[in-house]
């Protein structure tokens, strides 16, 4: 099996800033997480509702407050 060296690592991110922008690339690797984590939890057996209500609670909710 190959392996992926720097400069393969390199191209790969210029391309990718090429084909997504400097400015849309934040985004990409925030959908791309998300995606991972989403596809983590379907192969652990966990329901994805689960896994979004065990996220922490905003500090009002916390203090019974209602966010506005």
């Amino acid at each position: 099996m190959p392996q992926i060296g720097p400069m393969e690592l390199l191209l790969v991110l210029v391309i990718v800033v090429l084909v997504f922008g400097v400015g849309r690339l934040s985004e990409v690797g925030g959908a791309l997480g998300k995606s991972i984590r989403e596809f983590r939890h379907a192969a652990q057996g966990k329901d994805t509702d689960t896994a979004k209500k065990e996220e922490p609670r905003s500090e009002e909710a916390k203090r019974g407050q209602p966010s506005i």
